[in-house]
This record gives C-alpha cells, structure tokens and sequence, in this order.
C-alpha cells in the first residue's frame, strides 16, 4: 500500500507532515509551536493551513505584552 504524505509548511519552514488516511489527513507537527495540533485530524488539506494560522495568530497575541513606560 502505498501512503500519500507531504511536507507542510508555514511561514517558509516545514512545520510537520501530513499523512492521508481515511476521512482526511493526520498532522505531525515536527515544530514545537503546533504541538496542539499533532495527531489530529482534518478532513482537508486546507483545514490544517487554516488551523496552523489560527494557533500561530494565538500565540503572536499572547506573547506580545504591553510595554511599560514611566515619565521622570
């Protein structure tokens, strides 16, 4: 049998692979940032790209902390 799978990339890195299996396409996040959607799985390709976008747009958010500044 012969197993279709491919490279996933986001923002210009291979950030897992994708595997087809029946009723869709299982993710393996091989970057750390998308652990949360390791062993998933999507009915379409296109649903792991939105879904890498969703977490990366989560994480950008929470990790930007507002700046303090103090007037002398």
């Amino acid at each position: 049998m012969i197993t279709q799978r491919f490279a996933v990339e986001f923002d210009r890195c291979t950030v897992g692979v994708a595997v087809r299996v029946p009723g869709g396409f299982m993710f393996y996040a091989s970057d750390t940032r998308f652990d949360e959607l390791d062993g998933r799985l999507f009915r379409r390709a296109r649903a792991i790209e939105r879904e890498l976008k969703r977490v990366h747009q989560k994480k950008w958010k929470h990790s930007r902390r507002p700046r303090l500044s103090f007037a002398a």
